[in-house]
């Protein structure tokens, strides 16, 4: 009997963190709505693929606190990203921002895809020239 009240006990202490649900309301809505997407947009560092708003580790609830303080304080959507950025690294974000320094993570894809097709056309050209080659007929040596 113990056993099973300890196990009881153990399941629910351990389950209480998934009973954290973000109650941040504004009565603004146009400020509720920026709050939401400034929340999905901001990557939790210590979950990593897992937005702040979905994360409810205590550092995800300190980064939500810190972004409602900072639409309190008429802050712009970008700010704040800039804010979070200076504090955090570009990791944070879950779009990195197009610059310099990262403009391959941009590039890269559309490169890739077109030198794909590039090298899908030349091996399907290359195998119809074989498969014409063997449609041909072979000549017979003439001394048989």
């Amino acid at each position: 009997m113990k056993r099973v009240i300890f196990l009881a006990m153990f399941a629910l202490l351990t389950s209480i963190p998934a009973f954290a649900i973000d109650t941040t309301r504004f009565e603004d809505p146009a400020l509720q709505e920026r709050y939401s997407k400034l929340t999905h947009e901001l990557r939790c560092m210590q979950c990593l693929n897992t937005s702040i708003a979905d994360s409810q580790v205590d550092l995800a609830a300190d980064l939500r606190r810190e972004v409602h303080d900072l639409l309190v304080q008429g802050k712009t959507d970008d700010d704040i990203r800039q804010f979070m950025v200076a504090r955090y690294g570009e990791f944070i974000l879950f779009r990195p921002l197009a610059n310099a320094r990262n403009m391959w993570l941009w590039l890269a894809p559309s490169a890739f895809l077109i030198i794909g097709v590039l090298v899908a056309v030349r091996v399907i050209r290359q195998r119809a020239k074989l498969v014409t080659q063997d449609d041909e007929p072979v000549e017979e040596e003439a001394g048989r």
